[in-house]
Parts: C-alpha cells; structure tokens; sequence
C-alpha cells in the first residue's frame, strides 16, 4: 500500500504509486478496497466507503471500512433518499460539515447523530458522463475536512474513478469470455447427442434460454453439468 506524506504537498509520488496499485488491482473489489486504505491515511477521516453505481440508477456497497457505515449506506438505499444518493445521481460534491446542524436528510443525520460521526464528505466517482459510484469520508468531528482534505479526495476520486471503471470492463469481459466458453462446451455436446450441426446446437440453446427467460450462459451450463437439454 503506497503511503502518504503528510509534509509533502498532494504527495505527488505517493499518488502515482497508488494508480499503479489500482491498476495493479485484479478485481473491483480490491480496487475499492485500495481506495479506501489509502483515504483513511491520507484524508483526515475515521471511516470510508465506496458506493458503486448499478442498473437503473440504483447504489450498490461496493465496500466499507467499518460495519457502520454499510448500515449508513443500506439506510439510504432502503429509504431512497440521502446524500449519498444525491451525490450519485447528480455528480455533486456533498459535504456535510455538522451532522448536528444538517436538515435535509433527518433520518440520515440522526442515524449518523447515534454513531458518533461529526462531518462527511461525499465525492462522485465519474468517467465523464459516465457515473462510476461515491466515494465517501466520515470524521467523529464536525468540520473535520480542509481545503487541503478537500483537494487530496479530488485527486484520489479522479484516480478511483479511472480504477474501477477499468476493473468493472475487465470483470464484464473475463465473464463474457466465459460465457462464450459454456456455450461452446454446451454446443459441443448437443452437436454429437442429437447429431445436429453448430447453428442447430446454437438455435436449440437459445431457444431453451428465451423460452425459460433465463440467460444463455445458465442454459448452457446446465446442459454441461447435466449432458442432456433442461426438462
């Protein structure tokens, strides 16, 4: 894990370190989980967390330093509002710099209010238009982040943006891959059971997967574990 200088001006290096690590990283989440260890050395933060964004404009827990904030995050998904949300679907900065004082948000604030958290910082994660998810930074003091802890989650936000995009495109090709695998495999073994050629084999599963409205890879793989076409 690169480490943070906190004499040296955005630690420059230590940034650079850190996109090598993320892009280093095999899987979202252990990019997440890079993400975070650095904020918590370098942002003046006693908690984090990543929310990544899924179909429909929904929050998912990409990942959490603490218990406590997956059960601040789940609030806001079950409850449909908050500033996480608001960060996500609009790409804004939303800081909150006492819990005490914030109204816009009562069910968020004294949910935080109980677990002793101060002040918050929620940064957007984008690759242009293209929402990635929120980075988010918890500290037990009210007005806890600085100009300069402001600046550094910037930069660290533009870095995570980039990681986990790349990871999410490396994760959906590697599954796509292997889905074309299972369809081979699955084409392969009703080509010599029923004597049919690729395109029939192919038909035959496709036809299975719309019929039963489920996806080409399952279909596929039932008929390699089971050698024969799903009753």
């Amino acid at each position: 894990m690169a480490e943070f200088d906190p004499d040296e001006p955005f630690a420059a290096h230590t940034f650079a370190e850190l996109a090598v690590e993320l892009h280093d990283a095999p899987t979202v989440e252990e990019t997440v989980e890079a993400v975070l260890q650095f904020a918590l050395q370098a942002v003046n933060c006693g908690y984090a967390g990543v929310a990544l964004a899924a179909r429909g404009g929904r929050a998912e827990i990409g990942a959490v330093t603490d218990p406590v904030i997956e059960a601040v995050y789940q609030l806001q998904i079950d409850t449909g509002e908050g500033p996480l949300l608001t960060a996500l679907t609009e790409q804004i900065i939303i800081g909150v710099r006492d819990i005490n004082e914030e109204t816009r948000w009562p069910q968020w604030s004294a949910k935080l209010a109980t677990i002793g958290i101060g002040s918050v910082l929620h940064m957007p994660l984008a690759i242009g238009e293209q929402t990635v998810g929120v980075m988010s930074l918890y500290s037990s003091e009210p007005n806890a982040f600085s100009d300069d802890d402001l600046a550094i989650a910037h930069i660290l936000a533009r870095h995570a943006s980039i990681a986990v995009a790349a990871a999410r495109h490396e994760e959906t090709m590697a599954k796509a891959v292997d889905a074309r695998k299972l369809v081979g495999q699955a084409m392969g073994i009703l080509m010599v059971k029923f004597d049919v050629d690729g395109d029939r084999a192919f038909a035959i599963l496709k036809r299975y997967s719309q019929d039963t409205n489920t996806k080409l890879r399952d279909v596929a793989q039932r008929v390699i574990d089971t050698r024969n076409l799903p009753t």
